[in-house]
């Protein structure tokens, strides 16, 4: 999708039709030019020089509650979007990039390496995918988070042009947008003074710099205590609450003692509303193993005996090779994969 192909084909036109062509993609989600009211030249110039068309392999969960899709980019690249189904809402997990330059020890889409930034219109093409597939069950796209592949604040101005779009457009509501970050500490601060309603999620999955930087390479260059310090002024500035997002691995941070640790850094640092949401891992390589059930319900009780809110993360994925960048790794050398 090139919406400055479409906004070019149409600049003559009276602005009422680019109106139309904008709402027949965002509201209609039409996947061919030919089925939407704009006159027929216009319709024969877009689906030959604008296809709406989105490459794409789905593959669906053994519970049927989620989906990954694999998308083909014009270039050729590769990337991953997962459509999350909750009695209450359907959240679509979006990338921000093609592979990822944070490295971090547990993810498969760190061990691609970093290939490129997507465009906004790569990023709407992910929701717009499923928004497609909702709506012949009656259904949409409810919430948005910038939790796939990639690091979002790495890929801010694009990351935000998509955000405006899904909230402007799509007319999913700001507070149901959420940006996840490693914990890069600018972005952090520029999504703060942008003083809109989206979500801030920060992945932590360790209590202390030391084991944080075993895992993440990226806390060498931004602390922990720093990087709370600038969430604490999104929150100041946002009046939004924050989601920490904390991976439980098997034996290496999911400890009574690492739950206690957890508590006390987090109540020290953070001067706002904030939930801990336990995730539990979703394997690949790389010897990481997840937790427990018990480890996972004993860390939690910890937690809110030390006054911190935690919830767990239904485990989505199961059977499509769940984890970010999995899928697409273990097919990236399939060039029949599209067939």
């Amino acid at each position: 999708m090139d919406l400055k192909k479409i906004e070019k084909i149409l600049k003559d036109e009276p602005k009422y039709r680019l109106t139309q062509a904008m709402d027949f993609v965002f509201k209609n989600f039409g996947e061919s030019w030919g089925a939407s009211n704009l006159p027929k030249d216009i319709k024969e110039k877009l689906e030959k020089e604008a296809s709406l068309k989105i490459e794409a392999k789905i593959f669906w969960a053994n519970d049927n509650k989620s989906s990954k899709a694999v998308i083909n980019l014009k270039d050729g690249k590769r990337i991953e979007a997962v459509l999350m189904k909750h009695k209450d809402r359907n959240t679509v997990c979006v990338s921000s990039q093609v592979g990822c330059p944070m490295a971090c020890a547990f993810c498969a889409t760190g061990k691609m390496g970093f290939e490129r930034n997507l465009f906004a219109e790569e990023i709407l093409e992910q929701a717009l995918f499923f928004a497609r597939l909702l709506k012949e069950d009656g259904e949409r796209v409810s919430n948005i988070v910038f939790m796939g592949m990639g690091e979002p604040m790495l890929n801010f101005e694009e990351v935000m042009k998509a955000a405006k779009f899904f909230n402007e457009k799509m007319e999913i509501g700001a507070r149901k947008i959420s940006i996840s970050t490693c914990g890069i500490i600018p972005g952090i601060k520029k999504l703060a003074d942008l003083k809109r309603q989206y979500n801030l999620a920060l992945s932590l999955h360790a209590p202390s710099d030391r084991l944080r930087g075993e895992l993440m390479p990226i806390n060498k260059k931004y602390k922990i205590a720093d990087i709370l310090e600038a969430t604490s002024d999104y929150m100041n500035k946002t009046g939004r609450k924050v989601l920490i997002e904390y991976i439980l691995f098997k034996g290496i941070n999911d400890s009574i003692i690492h739950a206690e640790e957890l508590a006390d850094i987090l109540k020290k640092n953070l001067k706002g509303p904030f939930v801990v949401n336990l995730i539990l891992y979703n394997k690949t390589t790389g010897g990481f193993l997840p937790s427990e059930k018990n480890e996972v319900n004993s860390f939690k009780k910890e937690l809110g005996r030390n006054g911190v809110e935690a919830t767990e993360r239904y485990r989505f994925g199961r059977g499509i090779e769940g984890a970010c960048g999995q899928l697409r790794k273990n097919n990236e050398e399939n060039d029949n994969f599209f067939d």
